[in-house]
């Protein structure tokens, strides 16, 4: 049996009604900021050859459905959640691969994300 990873020989992994995808770039542009995603519904209309139309849930972090949406995605830049990225998204840079990791200078429980927040609230 073909191995249904991307990149590897075999077919790519298709989605079914029930999977929850988190969608990043890799799958498409509208998605710089990864959302996740519940697939309920696959529209079969004509696409370009290595994309498809899923219809499902935006979720929030608690995993509550928050959005209806239909999405026009990669079938190659779909990531399962749960499923751990690829050893070379995980790997560091090759002179970088035996640094160690430097304790940040900021007091425990400090707001780190506060300025990452402000910025997605001007878009």
């Amino acid at each position: 049996m073909p191995d249904p990873t991307p990149g590897r020989g075999g077919p790519p992994r298709q989605p079914r009604s029930g999977d929850v995808l988190v969608l990043g770039k890799e799958a498409s542009v509208q998605f710089m900021q990864p959302i996740t995603f519940r697939v309920i519904r696959l529209p079969q209309w004509d696409t370009y050859d290595g994309w498809i139309w899923l219809d499902g849930y935006e979720l929030n972090a608690a995993g509550d459905a928050v959005e209806r949406r239909s999405v026009f995605v990669q079938i190659n830049g779909l990531r399962w959640a749960g499923d751990k990225p690829a050893a070379a998204a995980r790997s560091a840079p090759p002179g970088m691969r035996n640094m160690r990791a430097v304790p940040s200078a900021r007091p425990a429980g400090a707001a780190a994300t506060a300025p990452r927040r402000a910025a997605a609230n001007t878009r």
